[in-house]
């Protein structure tokens, strides 16, 4: 049995969760425009395990939410689970962010699913799914334009989730497009984090950094 305490901060949404063989046990979470992880993340932690009637003792790994998102987000939930982990002598479990917010799509429903996490301006950081959730495109952050995602249209139905797809409301216009803002929570996590822990693949404590796309976040602040 694998207990393992999820958190998602990558957003405006500081969210935990625990999950048991990836089925969920206990969810918190607060969306505050502003940034509430500092305060919350740990309080939230405490709250779930008391509410599940669990301790540190019974937890089997901590993951996290390893973007790409804001930079004070991850570096908040990131720097909680590594702490976590080394002063718990448990292993460390990053789940993509985008490839969670994907989850909350329903893969039967559509041939593509696209998350998108907005950046700035037009821009976002995005990734593409195919109904069977295996990623097909790599994660990019991109401007959007009125051609974006058209060729994935014209084989079917897309979902374009996230609180990106209400930015490409406006732009993309195709009769097989389908837009939902939302934004990514560690309700997903669960399932995913298990798959990771099953198959021993965890992160180096050490030198574990989170996914920022840096490079991109630089060049948006140029005129």
């Amino acid at each position: 049995m694998a207990i393992i305490l999820n958190l998602e901060t990558a957003t405006t949404n500081c969210s935990v969760s625990i999950a048991k063989n990836g089925e969920l046990v206990l969810l918190k979470e607060d969306n505050s425009p502003n940034y509430s992880h500092s305060e919350k993340l740990h309080i939230f932690i405490q709250e779930a395990l008391q509410e599940a009637s669990l301790s540190f003792k019974d937890i089997s790994a901590i993951a996290v939410s390893k973007g790409p998102g804001s930079y004070t987000g991850l570096r908040i939930g990131v720097s909680a689970a590594k702490g976590l982990c080394f002063s718990l002598d448990l292993p460390l479990i990053s789940v993509s962010t985008l490839e969670s917010l994907a989850a909350q799509g329903n893969s039967k429903h559509h041939n593509y699913i696209i998350p998108l996490l907005d950046a700035r301006r037009m821009e976002v950081y995005s990734a593409i799914f195919n109904s069977s959730r295996v990623q097909v495109r790599e994660t990019k952050a991109e401007i959007i334009e009125k051609d974006h995602f058209m060729a994935y249209a014209e084989e079917g139905s897309v979902l374009l989730i996230g609180d990106g797809a209400e930015k490409c409301k406006g732009i993309l216009d195709h009769p097989n497009f389908t837009f939902i803002t939302t934004l990514p929570t560690a309700l997903e996590m669960g399932e995913l984090s298990y798959k990771k822990f099953k198959a021993g693949n965890f992160e180096n404590v050490a030198y574990f950094e989170p996914y920022y796309l840096k490079n991109f976040i630089l060049q948006g602040k140029k005129s």
